[in-house]
């Protein structure tokens, strides 16, 4: 088998991770339909109501601070993000402030830590002041207006719209500096709102530009196929249905599709993209290719579940853990890590060999039967391809300033 990856080259993506993330909590004070870990989805562990112990996190953290420490880390004045995700990650406060206050007291030479968090804000009101006081980046879920918003609803169905904006408005009335800096917003596209309709309103309301989401369409229980396609709305068709479609898109950059697929495109076809200093001033000959778009694992993120699994990002399948923390060890197994994905890349090498796309973005993580037979959606053969290649000419040509805003504005790491 084809050694795509080695035992080094997890060290080192773990030693240069960019952010750490716990599931602090499985448990949630909202019961949307559409959640990932709601009813149209089967690939995650079953919600029973738990916490994660701050033991198992603190553990995790000490293992993590010996490669960070270590000469695997090339980064310098690196912030390495500790974030928190659910559930409802407001529901296990005393495991946020025990982790903010532990990992304070760790900042190295060459790093220094950062936090984050998602929430629904349904709890905002209560905490708040110690995620301001911690500067913590904050990436607030909500889809839009109330009409919007109505699959967000509690567990006995009552819409929880109201709730969360006036706790966003308080909020933004309390701290409107830290409101304007380091508050952001999450929405999913479905059935119920619009590209044109989630804009607005954010841009109306709060002067912000949301980011927008489309439904996950991996793990989808067959029972559950049709309510989903009910459900899911393309973002880039809608954003194209709109009476302010230019506006909108140029406004939204980087998060509008277009935009997002034109920065792609650059960054894997234009020449003009670097990883360091050696890359820019050599021609490097080196250069190592893998099947599929699927990150390295770890050069981004790791994301421990509330079972204590150890995944590569949150989303992926809990089937696919390369790691646990157990009551007793950490199993973090950095050439089983290697070997696993190797096997996987190897049933992906002949698709990939003859696909025409070299930017893609297709996670093996979440292609269906990867164990037996994986097909990779993201396939393109010539045809397909040159069709691709003069959408990305055509967005250029439409957008003549585009080229260079991308170049000037946009760093991918």
């Amino acid at each position: 088998m084809k050694e795509y990856l080695k035992k080094q080259d997890i060290e080192f993506s773990v030693a240069n991770m960019k952010q750490l993330v716990f599931e602090v909590t499985d448990a949630c004070n909202l019961k949307c339909k559409y959640c990932a870990y709601g009813e149209f989805y089967n690939d995650y562990d079953k919600r029973e109501d738990q916490m994660l112990s701050v033991d198992k996190a603190l553990r995790l953290i000490d293992l993590l601070t010996e490669y960070w420490m270590s000469d695997k880390n090339i980064s310098t004045e690196k912030i390495i993000y500790i974030s928190f995700y659910g559930g409802e990650p407001l529901l296990n406060m005393p495991f946020v402030e025990s982790v903010v206050n532990y990992v304070n007291g760790l900042n190295g030479p060459n790093y220094r830590f950062g936090f984050s968090m998602t929430t629904n804000a349904i709890l905002l009101d209560k905490y708040m002041d110690f995620l301001r006081l911690h500067e913590f980046n904050l990436l607030i879920s909500l889809d839009g207006n109330k009409e919007n918003t109505a699959y967000r609803v509690d567990k006995s169905g009552r819409s929880a719209f109201e709730r969360i904006e006036k706790n966003v408005d308080k909020l933004r009335e309390k701290y409107p500096d830290y409101f304007e800096t380091q508050v952001n917003f999450n929405a999913v596209l479905h059935n119920k709102n619009s590209v044109e309709e989630i804009y607005q309103y954010f841009k109306t309301k709060y002067d912000k530009i949301p980011s927008i989401g489309e439904l996950n369409n991996s793990g989808i229980q067959e029972n559950q196929k049709d309510e989903f396609k009910k459900a899911y709305r393309n973002a880039q068709e809608s954003l194209m249905q709109s009476e302010h479609y230019e506006k909108i898109e140029q406004e939204m950059f980087i998060e509008a599709p277009s935009y997002r697929n034109a920065c792609l495109f650059l960054h894997q076809y234009s020449g003009f993209v670097y990883h360091d200093y050696t890359d820019l001033l050599f021609e490097r000959k080196d250069v190592r290719h893998y099947p599929t778009g699927t990150c390295i694992p770890f050069s981004k993120k790791m994301f421990v579940t509330v079972n204590g699994k150890i995944l590569p990002c949150e989303r992926i399948g809990h089937q696919f853990a390369l790691g646990e923390i157990t009551d007793t060890n950490i199993e973090l197994d950095m050439q089983s890590i290697a070997d696993r994905c190797n096997a996987y890349f190897a049933k992906f090498e002949k698709q990939c060999g003859d696909c025409k796309n070299k930017a893609c973005t297709q996670c093996m993580f979440n292609v269906e039967k990867i164990d037996t037979n994986p097909v990779c959606y993201g396939y393109m053969n010539q045809n397909i391809f040159n069709r691709y290649f003069d959408a990305q000419m055509s967005f250029f040509e439409k957008h003549p300033s585009a080229y260079k805003e991308i170049l000037e504005k946009v760093i991918i790491e």
